[in-house]
């Protein structure tokens, strides 16, 4: 294989280049953006946030990003003047949420609920399958699924489904998978204080560990 061929595969990071490219989508929270070797959430891979139960911030978090996927527009950096890109509006699946997503405060938050799926598999062998078949069928523009379990070799189809069907996996999961390894390309841990709640970048490829206090 050729070196310039090697260099075309997304796995592939190349030290300095990606620091200064704004690959990414915006997170809406300028902090974080700042953190992540792309400018912004990292596109067509797995994201895994930990959380030690849900409704701490952990899809607030993600509602910015979401509202522009869903709207069909994706601005680069919070860091620099709203430039907005045009492009194919696509589905926002929700693979076995443990609650009923609130319509009223999606659509709050820029969410369009024409977009949106809600997948409610029988056991988790169809909960990942289900969600690899979303994420590479090239239409949906986000992922998000809560696995009961994720091995190495789950995350590992999850991220080569999101590469192939340029689409953003997000795997909700207990603290606990903090020692599992994981092929996601970005691993959060959220903790929530007094303060507020404090995010943890465990993995960034590319980039490396930070301590976001009081993010949310």
């Amino acid at each position: 294989m050729s070196l310039a061929k090697l260099l075309e595969n997304p796995r592939v990071w190349r030290g300095g280049s990606q620091l200064n490219t704004k690959t990414g989508l915006a997170s809406g929270y300028s902090r974080l953006d700042r953190c992540l070797p792309g400018g912004g959430w990292p596109q067509h891979g797995l994201t895994e946030i930990l959380t030690g139960h849900y409704g701490i911030g952990e899809l607030r978090l993600l509602m910015p990003a979401l509202a522009q996927l869903s709207a069909g527009h994706m601005s680069s950096s919070t860091d620099e003047p709203l430039v907005e890109e045009p492009m194919e509006p696509g589905w926002i699946a929700w693979v076995s949420p443990p609650f009923q997503p609130y319509a009223p405060a999606l659509q709050q938050s820029g969410i369009d609920l024409s977009r949106m799926l809600i997948v409610r598999p029988k056991d988790d062998s169809e909960l990942l399958w289900s969600a690899e078949q979303a994420l590479s069928s090239g239409t949906c523009a986000a992922v998000l699924l809560w696995p009961d379990t994720l091995d190495d070799q789950a995350s590992r189809r999850l991220q080569l489904a999101a590469e192939k069907g340029h689409s953003w996996a997000i795997a909700f999961r207990p603290l606990t998978a903090r020692r599992q390894p994981s092929a996601a390309a970005l691993r959060l841990e959220l903790q929530s204080t007094q303060q507020g709640t404090h995010v943890h970048i465990l993995k960034s490829r590319g980039g490396r560990p930070a301590v976001l206090d009081s993010l949310l």
